[in-house]
């Protein structure tokens, strides 16, 4: 369809499943190779060049914004609690001296700057960890869970402090909170048939959204219900206005912030 086949970088966490499935499934409509991996492993290999497009973190799209155009009206965010976002800590707030991030996330990390930056005592150290909640916190007084790990963590540590990010986050601003977007690499053409193939997949995902549900809660130990729950009610697959809203937003603080070093305006792929 574009000429050439490109190599189309996706994370494969049960949230995604919804556009990855029915994606695969039109892989050779769209020319495309699918590549699956972590969101930080996807972003690190889009930014080298190996891959042409890919689902990424929503700030390593704002680090690098300059590179990348957006895909539109495609999106992982959501709005209020989502469950997989979560920070564990054994001990107050301001007494947290080492946190544990989770290797694959990079936009959660951010996140938790954002909005714990000022409870934290100035000399906390952060620390990249394996997706290991039991690990992350025997060797850590708190730890940042991301993805399908984060779904047992309540009942496995029933002792321990847990925030939902997503839902501190919608407390603290009222918005919607983009946790990755699609980026494509500047010199990457896409016409307007990619683009419909692309959002009729995502239309065909969400009218499959219990069966996805129920094979996902076959594959892992996760009972359908949190399942069916999740995928229907705690993401959202759309990049419309209420999530550019929030995606600048995040964009603003970030900046204010000095995570950031430039606020670029967002741009994205034309039709």
């Amino acid at each position: 369809m574009t000429g050439k086949k490109l190599k189309f970088g996706f994370h494969d966490f049960i949230n995604a499943q919804p556009l990855l499935l029915p994606l695969k499934e039109k892989a050779q409509q769209l020319g495309v190779t699918l590549v699956t991996g972590s969101p930080a492993s996807l972003a690190e290999r889009l930014r080298t060049g190996e891959l042409d497009l890919a689902m990424i973190p929503s700030i390593e799209y704002l680090k690098h914004s300059e590179q990348y155009r957006l895909l539109p009206g495609i999106a992982v965010a959501s709005r209020g609690p989502v469950g997989t976002v979560l920070f564990a800590s054994r001990l107050p707030l301001p007494e947290v001296r080492s946190v544990a991030l989770d290797v694959r996330s990079r936009t959660s990390a951010v996140l938790l700057q954002v909005l714990f930056g000022e409870v934290f005592s100035p000399n906390v150290s952060l620390e990249s960890a394996d997706p290991n909640p039991q690990a992350m916190l025997k060797q850590h007084d708190a730890a940042l869970i991301i993805g399908d790990p984060a779904f047992g963590l309540r009942s496995d540590f029933p002792d321990l402090q847990v925030y939902d990010l997503s839902e501190q986050w919608f407390q603290q601003t009222g918005k919607t909170f983009v946790h990755a977007i699609v980026a494509v690499r500047n010199g990457i053409e896409l016409n307007q048939d990619f683009q419909v193939t692309v959002q009729e997949a995502k239309t065909e995902g969400l009218s499959r959204i219990e069966s996805i549900a129920q094979t996902e809660s076959e594959q892992s130990e996760i009972d359908f219900e949190t399942c069916l729950d999740y995928l229907s009610t705690k993401i959202i697959y759309d990049l419309g206005e209420e999530e550019m809203i929030g995606l600048k937003y995040f964009r603003d603080l970030c900046f204010e912030k000095g995570i950031l070093d430039q606020k670029e305006a967002i741009q994205f792929i034309e039709m």
